[in-house]
């Protein structure tokens, strides 16, 4: 059994294929004579042009249905007491779930604090992703990535034109094939990752609202541990702010959630005091989507800046870095009024 998110296999362009490093190699071996600097300027130019020697990494990913519950505990865990009426807080959803192998029979675990998302597809500058995809749905469905580089094949959206992976009819399969080039991964004012969304692009309002979420982080070429995490942050979390919309527009379903749970029932978001923590913040919805999640506590790096509050509009991505030197359990909501009114808070502890 492979181990899903490592690599996997050797990189493309290494075989069957002469690499500008290896016509170098070769032609050095051809003339053993010593290289005028006019000569030594053109062998480190075509070094430095060689292709990326990146992995490959394979992931094993289901759309399944099922039945979320945004609120477990029963309970509004910020402020205590019982969820308020008029909220109903089970619904049929779909969600991207990560198997171990292509058999589709173990799951991978993932972090409890992702919750309805589906799991982080990571790879470093360079790499090559593969995403085994398998529809147990009833109806089409695919996976769009942002940020990667991809053929028409898989873009994984339905339009006219569209590639072969762009709907997957029930019960049926496909591979896509994904690169992190240069400009998927951070650019020059970025932290050393940074998050992307992949989701559903059948009926793409129909697809986010069920459930067909997940992030995507890819890391500086160099800045990766190799399962491609980042190396500089000790910890990193993922949270989406989204109102799903399930009932029509009535208050009942309308689950002003973060990563599909209400009043605090999000649990999980817990850190060590020092530690540098790199919060991954996604926004996704209609036009009642817009949001200003906002941590107590600590403040933490953004685009050059110090913030504690972070704007986001349906389909943003935003990347943080918190030092968490404040030990305690602090609120984490979006700003907008209603919208925490509605349940859109948890928490997040420090430990000391």
């Amino acid at each position: 059994m492979r181990p899903t998110g490592l690599t996997t296999s050797a990189p493309r362009g290494t075989r069957g294929v002469l690499t500008a490093s290896a016509w170098v190699a070769g032609a050095f071996r051809a003339r053993p004579r010593p290289l005028g600097a006019a000569g030594s300027v053109v062998l480190l130019l075509l070094a430095l042009a060689a292709p990326s020697r990146g992995a490959t990494r394979e992931y094993f990913i289901a759309a399944e249905e099922v039945v979320w519950d945004f609120a477990p505990s029963g309970r509004n865990l910020v402020h205590g007491g019982p969820i308020p009426k008029p909220y109903r807080t089970k619904w049929k959803k779909a969600r991207y779930v990560q198997y171990t192998d292509g058999t589709f029979a173990t799951q991978t675990p993932q972090p409890p604090w992702l919750g309805v998302l589906g799991p982080i597809i990571r790879a470093e500058v360079g790499d090559t992703v593969l995403v085994h995809f398998l529809n147990r749905t009833r109806r089409p469905v695919g996976i769009h990535p942002h940020g990667f580089r991809y053929d028409k094949d898989n873009e994984g959206a339905h339009y006219l034109p569209h590639g072969a992976g762009a709907a997957i009819e029930p019960g049926g399969s496909f591979t896509y094939t994904w690169m992190a080039d240069e400009r998927s991964g951070p650019g020059p004012a970025d932290p050393s990752s940074i998050v992307w969304w992949y989701h559903g692009h059948v009926d793409e309002p129909l697809d986010t609202n069920l459930g067909l979420l997940g992030p995507i982080v890819i890391t500086a070429a160099g800045m990766a541990r190799p399962d491609a995490t980042p190396k500089d942050v000790a910890r990193e979390f993922v949270t989406l702010f989204m109102i799903f919309n399930e009932a029509h527009d009535r208050e009942r379903g309308l689950m002003h959630s973060i990563n599909g749970y209400i009043f605090g029932n999000l649990r999980g978001l817990e850190m060590n005091n020092g530690e540098t923590v790199r919060w991954y913040v996604l926004g996704m919805g209609n036009e009642a989507d817009l949001h200003s999640p906002h941590w107590h506590g600590r403040t933490l790096r953004y685009q050059l800046r110090h913030t504690d509050v972070i704007e986001l509009l349906p389909g943003s991505m935003a990347t943080a870095d918190m030092v968490a030197d404040d030990p305690g359990t602090w609120m984490l909501h979006c700003h907008v009024a209603d919208h925490i009114a509605a349940g859109m808070l948890t928490t997040y502890t420090i430990n000391p």
